[in-house]
């Protein structure tokens, strides 16, 4: 049985999830839930686009057998009072800046394996961070669960596919591609023997004089422990948080050594 665990708001990303889901589970549980616990915003909260019909529709044709769309009372009733908290992986970047943000991830999502019973949960690397911090939980908990990343999906012009991009106005979501282009940037420095510090500042004031507004971090992290590095023996990400607007992106990209 498989688990694509969703806050709704679905696009092609999304689905992608589902097939990989589809083409090797027996059954397929989708999830939509909007968890309270992991937004560290009111305002953040209450705007996330919730179109649960619409994403029923989107599911329609692809064989999914089961849609679980749960209250908040039924996910956290009343008297409910513990909390998952994950170490390590979970300290920098996302953890640093949303401070409680996983752990009502890893809560929530603990309570979706307990609740659905999956055998395997998929999810994807758009969260770089969020995927981590989940292998982690299963790890040390031994919860009886594969857990799949499947590859981040893209627009045509770079951009992550995620249900923010919904919220750009359209000069926003003319801009937003450079993101893309800033982290490109920098691996293909890194990976040529260029300094990462260099490469990052440029890529930084590039993004800024393509619109963003503030870049939270642009950053060479272990992809595995999530830790500071530019070891490229190691498995390292190049991960980024920025606002364009009022809307914050974030995404990732694997830095592999030129051969």
């Amino acid at each position: 049985m498989g688990l694509v665990p969703t806050m709704g708001a679905l696009h092609a990303g999304h689905l992608s999830l589902v097939r990989a889901a589809r083409a090797a589970c027996d059954r397929v549980i989708v999830t939509i839930f909007v968890n309270p616990t992991q937004f560290n915003s009111a305002q953040d909260l209450a705007s996330y686009p919730r179109t649960e019909a619409a994403d029923a529709a989107l599911l329609a044709p692809l064989g999914v057998d089961v849609i679980f769309a749960p209250s908040p009372d039924q996910v956290y009733p009343t008297g409910f009072a513990s909390q998952i908290s994950v170490s390590g992986v979970a300290d920098p970047l996302e953890g640093a800046l949303r401070p409680g943000h996983f752990a009502g991830v890893a809560t929530v999502v603990a309570k979706l394996f307990g609740m659905t019973q999956a055998d395997r949960a998929y999810f994807g690397e758009k969260d770089w961070q969020q995927l981590q911090v989940v292998r982690r939980m299963v790890a040390d908990l031994n919860i009886k669960i594969e857990v799949i990343g499947c590859a981040t999906l893209r627009e045509a012009d770079g951009l992550a596919m995620s249900s923010r991009n919904a919220r750009l106005p359209a000069a926003a979501r003319a801009a937003a591609p450079a993101l893309f282009g800033a982290m490109k940037s920098v691996v293909a420095a890194v990976t040529t023997g260029g300094q990462a510090d260099t490469a990052i500042k440029i890529a930084i004031a590039a993004l800024h004089q393509a619109g963003f507004d503030r870049v939270e971090y642009l950053a060479l992290h272990d992809g595995e422990t999530m830790q500071p590095s530019t070891d490229l023996k190691r498995p390292l990400r190049l991960l980024v948080a920025a606002w364009i607007g009022e809307v914050r992106l974030i995404d990732n990209m694997a830095v592999t050594p030129a051969p």
